[in-house]
């Protein structure tokens, strides 16, 4: 069962400001998380057959070369290229 004071301590080490009149629902919440992770843990992955359970299939498509833009025609509103490249400006 998770207490106020753990929930005080993650507030802290994420760098929430946890309100008092928050922190009954924050533990409920917790809470509940905790026991739905557990009740996922416990069933037994290996017994059950998950795999092709709608019985979908992944469909390929073959990779197929199609004609592109000519590079000049793009650049040619670009405010900034070089090399057939456009040059963006790096944040600091």
């Amino acid at each position: 069962m998770v207490t106020h004071e753990e929930i005080m301590k993650i507030a802290r080490l994420a760098k929430l400001s946890v309100k008092p009149e928050e922190l009954d629902g924050l533990t409920k919440d917790m809470n509940s998380i905790i026991n739905f992770a557990d009740t996922v843990n416990s069933v037994a992955a290996a017994d059950s057959d998950f795999d092709n359970l709608n019985n979908l299939a992944n469909v390929f498509r073959e990779d197929t070369v199609v004609p592109s833009f000519d590079r000049e025609e793009i650049l040619k509103n670009a405010p900034n290229q070089e090399d057939g490249y456009f040059l963006v400006r790096r944040k600091m």
